[in-house]
Parts: C-alpha cells; structure tokens; sequence
C-alpha cells in the first residue's frame, strides 16, 4: 500500500475484519467459501471486498520469495536524514527497488527495505542513488543473509 494515510480513519466491523482474515489465510479464497465463514452471501463479500481495496485498507497480491524470480540481495538500510524527512520518504517510495519505507523514531528517520538484483545493483542504489537525494545525512545498511520469516498473517485483532 503505497498510501497509508488514505485508510487512517476506515472503521472495520467484525465482519469485515473477518473477510480480511479469511483472505490473510488464502488470498486465493472464493467469495462464495468466504460468505460461508462470515455469514455473507458471495455478492455482499465481493462489494465488502471492493470496498476495503478500494479505501486502500487491504491488497491482494502475490508474494514470492525474490531469489526465485532473480532478486538475490535484499537489504534494510536506515537512513539519516536533514531537514524534511517526507521529501526523501517520498523519492524512496519512487524507486521501484524499493519495497518498504517507515518513517521511523531512534537511530535513523527513514528505514527501507530493499531488493536487488546482486551485490553490484544494490551498491549503485544505495552509493549512487539514495545516498545522492538531497537531504540524505547518512546510511546504514543491513544486508539480509538468510530470509528465516516472511508472514502477514497478522489478522486485524
């Protein structure tokens, strides 16, 4: 979700929260197997559905490992940043490298996930172009060596 600011004030009901955590499960689910657990008919899920995708509540999307389709380097690089944190927040979010941003509090303003290519791609990203934004005092990076949890299974407790 690139905006989350758009889904901060979205009140869910129960039956919504459920429809959410039916489709954490399998994305993949049928409506018609949904309204089943919820109580809705497959019409009612498919409008809640639309609803919550549409007010940026949810996505529906497929995840993979990225090493299997030739992302071999994922790093999380924590940024330093003078003056507006939302202009570099923002050029992050433009990098299509780029999968994650936070606006943080402690060590570093920004943190970001990243997923590359190789070793090479990932230097000419941060070197080149994340450390080159204005605004950009200083960077850490954390290079993934093992990918051990990758879940949003979460629910909406």
């Amino acid at each position: 979700m690139a905006n989350h600011n758009r889904n901060a004030n979205v009140p869910l009901d129960s039956v919504s929260k459920a429809i959410i955590e039916q489709l954490q499960e399998d994305g993949r689910r049928a409506y018609a197997s949904i309204g089943k657990a919820v109580g809705l008919s497959e019409a009612a899920v498919r409008q809640r559905v639309q609803k919550l995708l549409d007010q940026g509540v949810m996505q529906i999307v497929a995840v993979t490992d990225p090493r299997t389709v030739g992302f071999s380097r994922q790093a999380m690089v924590g940024i330093t940043v003078e003056g507006d944190v939302e202009d570099v927040a923002d050029a992050l979010v433009a990098m299509d490298e780029v999968d994650y941003v936070v606006v943080t509090a402690g060590s570093f303003d920004l943190m970001a996930e990243l997923v590359c290519e190789d070793d090479e791609h990932l230097l000419d990203l941060i070197n080149k172009r994340i450390r080159a934004l204005p605004g950009v005092r200083r960077t850490e990076s954390f290079v993934y060596l093992k990918l051990r949890k990758q879940t949003y299974t979460w629910g909406t407790r």
